[in-house]
């Protein structure tokens, strides 16, 4: 005959499987397989020297400001294990130092497939996007790519790239204004 810490343990240790077997099932059979569809156009690259004002360096260093459209249907990624959907806009360049950098300058979470879908015109950049050796002089070109990530309430994350620009020429950097005046330092407030 079994003691009664035999039984629950049996029991606990049946209940643990079934609830694991089935955590495995849903992350099986929700993962999302359909890709979502959208674009990203870069309208406009300045760089500029300015400083940063929340930034724990503040010495004067090259910053580039962008201005993009983006249009994108996230809602494929949606069902009812999605949790949110993290959409980002990643800036990437090589420099002579490294091989590749890459600097997120525009994020959002969707939590609603509601709100999945993205249309926005004319959006400056959300964060400081600066060289790693502060200034854009040997970067030659820039390329943007649209990014995601789908995470559920169980299972795995489920990344993916949804549009890429093609190679955009970095502009130099402009020291005197159109009326022949130096520039002025600008404080960035990101």
């Amino acid at each position: 005959m079994h003691s009664s810490l035999q039984r629950l343990n049996a029991i606990s240790a049946f209940a643990t499987s079934v609830v694991l077997g089935m955590l495995i099932f849903i992350a099986a059979i929700s993962y999302p397989i359909h890709k979502p569809s959208g674009t990203v156009q870069v309208n406009r690259l300045q760089v500029v020297q300015a400083k940063a004002r929340w930034h724990m360096d503040r010495r004067a260093q090259d910053y580039m400001k962008a201005t993009f459209d983006i249009d994108a249907d996230f809602t494929p990624l949606f069902n009812w294990n999605t949790k949110q959907v993290f959409v980002s806009l990643a800036a990437e360049y090589v420099s002579p130092k490294h091989a590749v950098n890459q600097a997120v300058i525009w994020d959002r979470i969707v939590r609603r497939k509601q709100d999945a879908h993205i249309a926005i015109e004319g959006q400056p950049n959300k964060y400081g996007f600066k060289a790693v050796n502060k200034s854009f002089q040997n970067i030659t070109d820039v390329t943007f790519t649209l990014k995601w990530n789908a995470m559920p309430h169980v299972g795995a994350l489920a990344y993916g790239d949804e549009a890429r620009t093609g190679s955009i020429k970095v502009p130099a950097k402009s020291v005197v204004a159109a009326d022949g005046s130096p520039l002025k330092v600008e404080t960035l407030y990101y």
